[in-house]
């Protein structure tokens, strides 16, 4: 598995449950052998989303899609870095350059794709890119969802129910409606606005280098 400190702990190889090529990659449409565990007690089941080759390819988490080296999101990481997605979305071309990506990953021993992500090089967008990075593991993305119908008053499952019993802090926030493709792509993140909106409050001169797309 090809996870990120915030989905890893050293109990997920006992506990995880292997279902060989029991899933479709959200981004390549192929079957890959996922993974599902829980990291802790009282947190929410996790999954690998993508296969391998596609997150090799963007050097990204199995799970929540972030940069491994930076704790990034796509869209961030990709602008500072100045690297465009090569990965078509339409199906012929989209299969065709996958197979030429995991042809290239099975005759070398690196783990990441040879293309800009495997090369990313001391300059000021890598410097940037630190000062966003997320330096330590966060866990809060672990927590369970918040239960629809104990919002509605009417969960009858009380303690025994899996999810969150609260009321969110923002029914119309934009990161409890998040796409796997946006963020794969780097297209549309909200994740990556709510970073850029907050370093631009700070006036921050770098940000100037990155500018948010939809």
């Amino acid at each position: 598995m090809a996870l990120s400190k915030s989905s890893y702990n050293r109990k997920i190889w006992e506990g995880s449950l292997k279902n060989r090529y029991g899933a479709e990659c959200k981004i390549c449409q192929r079957p890959f052998t996922c993974f599902r565990w829980m990291p802790e007690k009282g947190m929410r089941c996790k999954k690998t989303e993508v296969c391998q080759i596609c997150a090799k390819m963007k050097n990204v988490c199995q799970t929540c899609l972030l940069d491994f080296e930076f704790g990034l999101s796509m869209q961030v990481r990709d602008q500072a870095l100045q690297i465009q997605d090569d990965l078509s979305r339409k199906d012929a071309n989209r299969d065709y350059y996958v197979q030429n990506q995991e042809r290239e990953l099975a005759f070398t021993f690196d783990t990441t794709s040879n293309d800009a992500v495997a090369k990313i090089s001391d300059s000021a967008s890598n410097d940037l890119l630190k000062k966003f990075a997320e330096n330590q593991p966060y866990y809060q993305r672990n927590k369970p969802h918040i239960c629809s119908f104990s919002i509605e008053g009417e969960c009858r499952r009380g303690e025994e129910c899996p999810y969150r019993h609260e009321k969110p802090s923002d029914p119309d926030d934009r990161l409890s409606h998040q796409n796997i493709l946006d963020r794969y792509h780097g297209n549309n993140d909200p994740v990556a606005k709510k970073l850029l909106t907050r370093a631009k409050t700070h006036n921050d001169y770098c940000v100037s280098n990155i500018n948010y797309k939809t």
